[in-house]
């Protein structure tokens, strides 16, 4: 029995022990704590993609305000294989950041240099970008090669609706799930661009669909939660009953 009254010299010792004080077994206190730790490994995976913003990002994501973690795998994914099979680096920034009206992304991209290996070309997504103040339209995309010979490799128009036409669409997706899917869809349609070019067919790449997209997103993130309740509350809970505890 946890006895919290037995050291004679502490705070507790005019208390006497009581039927309430003898309930609290170290077997209920071991269970709370196990509890507790449960529920902060669960807060820190919720906010992995933040700690992974703030620390180590994916190679290929350079910034990151907007994505899911699931989509930036995907990302990574895609970019290790074009990388692997063209030699091309295809870079993201997906910022939140509210730039001006007439914001020089070419600039902007600068403080990025060190992080860039050539060849390369940089997609930036700035959906709260001012297009211009009259109309108060937002939403900037700016895609960046390293030179005009990367610059051939893809059709700019192509890889920079492929991403605007999901966004644009008025339906029951939120905001955050069209940035993730039109970034994504943007990406995929640059690393098949640029694949095609060089004659080699990429497997990671993502077909240009909405539906395809919107699926396979909450497919990944629905299997992730699914992981994670059997590893914090069903498993320790079967193995409890298994033991008979």
């Amino acid at each position: 029995m946890l006895d919290i009254c037995s050291n004679s010299s502490n705070v507790f010792s005019n208390y006497k022990r009581t039927p309430t004080i003898r309930w609290l077994s170290m077997d209920k206190v071991k269970l709370r704590a196990s509890l507790h730790r449960r529920f902060f490994a669960i807060l820190t995976l919720y906010t992995l993609p933040l700690l992974l913003n703030a620390t180590q990002l994916p190679s290929k994501l350079l910034k990151n305000d907007l994505l899911k973690i699931e989509a930036v795998q995907l990302i990574d994914d895609m970019g290790e294989e074009l990388h692997a099979k063209t030699g091309v680096n295809a870079y993201v920034i997906a910022t939140n950041e509210h730039f001006p009206e007439k914001f020089n992304l070419v600039k902007y991209s600068k403080q990025y240099e060190a992080n860039l290996s050539k060849p390369y070309v940089l997609y930036i997504f700035a959906p709260y970008a001012t297009i211009t103040k009259k109309s108060e339209a937002r939403g900037r995309v700016g895609i960046i090669p390293s030179s005009d010979a990367v610059r051939a490799m893809y059709n700019y128009d192509d890889v920079r609706d492929a991403g605007i036409n999901i966004i644009a669409i008025k339906d029951s997706n939120t905001d955050e799930d069209k940035f993730n899917i039109g970034v994504l869809q943007a990406y995929s349609t640059l690393a098949d661009n640029i694949a095609q070019s060089k004659g080699v067919t990429l497997e990671k790449t993502i077909p240009d669909d909405m539906g395809t997209m919107v699926m396979i997103l909450r497919v990944l993130i629905y299997s992730g939660t699914a992981i994670l309740f059997w590893i914090f509350i069903l498993r320790p809970y079967w193995s409890r009953r298994r033991d008979g505890k």
